[in-house]
């Protein structure tokens, strides 16, 4: 028979990606007792390291609209880069070091330098005995009327499993796995513009309808090499493959602008002056190293050629199974095989021929054995029925005319900016993609309609499908599990719960005013 082992803690963080690492920082940096469960399987720091995502940030991140910890951990990676890497004096002495010169971000970097520098940033309060991290995985939620006591875990690689009581529990997995296990209230995919009055929103609810995913590859470039290996079983599909809503082929150089939806050519170097994919989030930069030593380039595959829509990674709330399909995130992975092997053998060249053979996977980028990220990159989650939703109409540019900054809420506990991104859907829809104004992060999308002590630390607050778009990039999610994390934190130190600190505005004055102590910005300066 297993053994059950049983442990409490004060929090408990379930899921090791951006927003719980943040989490984590932000309950010890109180002195509070906190376990961080991690998978097992995966490095911490979830998009920002396990599924490969140079970050996605706004135009004013060197200034402002981060918390100070995201603006610490952008710092120690420039400073890990000029540690521990041979740069060139003058790509040492650049105050806004790019080390892999990609043009996504003013940050693209490697996973692993992400990855060692959230270690360090966790290091100290482990140190201290405030934090302990676990690897191991949820199977199930204890939960009793209005409260969870507790998450089962299983032990990896042994048959034992180990329950975690704890008086907060922060639900920072990628897909929101805790809220179906714990009967908390959620939806999935697109609601109904009945129901929300969003211009973009369907006519009906399309639970079923959510972003596409992905499986990124790091891949480098060797023009003198031949790396080209036996063709994937599906190949001959997806070279065929054409959605109703694109202009050619899936696999080629015509793709569509997300914004216009209009025809936009790409290229993988630049050439004729079209868009240079390799440069997209590119991590590895050549020119910052002497000639002599100098690495080959390495970018990050995360194009529109290899968003995954033709399934769902998991049901819609009210299913009698929720488990996440593992073989629609291995179709993703499948797909990505399949560009990679079409990039080196069949993809045109300016030249007049066809394949770029020296285009090849690496493993030491993505600490796996074939090159491919650790996980799948999750655009969109469960997300929590909360006491405030988020809705278009709150913070999008054709919504708000005249005004430069998103509409105001009197209990933001952080702030974020970025368009809203939709990429093409399950459901068969092209992108959406709106201008939006720098906004706020509402207390009461971290609030759940009925559970007092589970809160959302990742994608999985309360937003709709369509403000999800904005919601879901790294520091945005870094704000939302380190709000979330402090809020536990004041909860236990209070001795108070989520609502009422929602409700009671002396709490909320007091909780913020903690926000605003620990370095996290309430307001844009605009």
């Amino acid at each position: 028979m297993d053994a059950t082992f049983r442990g409490r803690a004060h929090v408990l963080i379930v899921g090791g990606g951006v927003g719980g690492c943040a989490a984590a920082m932000a309950c010890a940096s109180l002195g509070v007792k906190t376990v961080l469960a991690a998978d097992p399987d995966e490095w911490l720091g979830g998009q920002l390291t396990a599924q490969a995502v140079p970050p996605d940030e706004h135009r004013w991140i060197e200034q402002q609209g981060c918390t100070r910890r995201y603006r610490l951990f952008r710092d120690s990676v420039r400073d890990y880069y000029r540690r521990y890497y041979p740069l060139t004096e003058s790509a040492r002495a650049e105050p806004y070091l790019n080390p892999g010169g990609g043009w996504v971000s003013g940050l693209c970097h490697e996973p692993r330098v992400a990855h060692e520098v959230l270690q360090a940033m966790l290091a100290y309060p482990q140190m201290r005995g405030d934090l302990w991290v676990m690897q191991m995985f949820p199977v199930a939620v204890d939960a009793d009327g209005d409260r969870i006591r507790g998450v089962l875990f299983q032990l990896p690689k042994q048959p034992a499993t180990y329950f975690v009581e704890a008086d907060y529990i922060l639900d920072a997995t990628e897909t929101g796995e805790l809220l179906p296990m714990g009967g908390v209230e959620y939806v999935t995919g697109a609601e109904s513009q009945r129901e929300t009055g969003e211009p973009h929103a369907k006519p009906e609810v399309e639970p079923h309808n959510m972003q596409a995913f992905t499986w990124c590859f790091a891949m480098g470039y060797d023009p003198d090499g031949d790396y080209v290996g036996s063709k994937p079983p599906r190949y001959d599909f997806w070279k065929a493959y054409q959605p109703p809503f694109w202009h050619a082929p899936f696999f080629s150089w015509t793709d569509v602008n997300p914004i216009t939806l209009a025809p936009r050519r790409l290229s993988l170097f630049g050439e004729d002056g079209a868009p240079a994919m390799f440069r997209y989030r590119q991590i590895v930069n050549p020119d910052l190293y002497p000639p002599e030593i100098a690495p080959r380039p390495v970018a990050i595959v995360n194009w529109p050629q290899n968003d995954y829509f033709l399934g769902n990674l998991y049901p819609p709330a009210g299913a009698a199974r929720q488990e996440i399909d593992w073989q629609q995130a291995y179709a993703a992975k499948e797909l990505s095989e399949c560009l990679l092997y079409w990039l080196q053998t069949e993809a045109p060249r300016p030249d007049g021929g066809v394949g770029y053979r020296g285009l090849y996977l690496c493993p030491h980028i993505t600490g796996t054995d074939d090159g491919f990220a650790q996980s799948v990159y999750v655009r969109e989650s469960r997300r929590i029925k909360a006491r405030f939703t988020i809705m278009e109409q709150h913070v999008s540019a054709e919504c708000r005319p005249g005004e430069t900054l998103a509409e105001p809420f009197p209990d933001s506990v952080g702030v974020g900016h970025y368009r809203i991104d939709l990429h093409p859907s399950t459901g068969g829809d092209n992108y959406i993609d709106i201008a939006t104004l720098p906004f706020q992060i509402p207390l009461g999308a971290l609030i759940p309609v009925r559970v007092r002590n589970l809160l959302p630390a990742c994608k999985n607050l309360g937003t709709t499908h369509i403000t999800n778009g904005c919601y879901r990039l790294h520091p945005v999610e870094w704000n939302i599990g380190e709000a979330a994390g402090m809020l536990a934190a004041f909860c236990t130190l209070r001795h108070v719960e989520p609502h009422q600190v929602y409700e009671t505005p002396s709490l909320l004055t007091e909780y913020q005013s903690l926000l605003r102590t620990q370095g996290i910005q309430l307001e844009w300066a605009l």
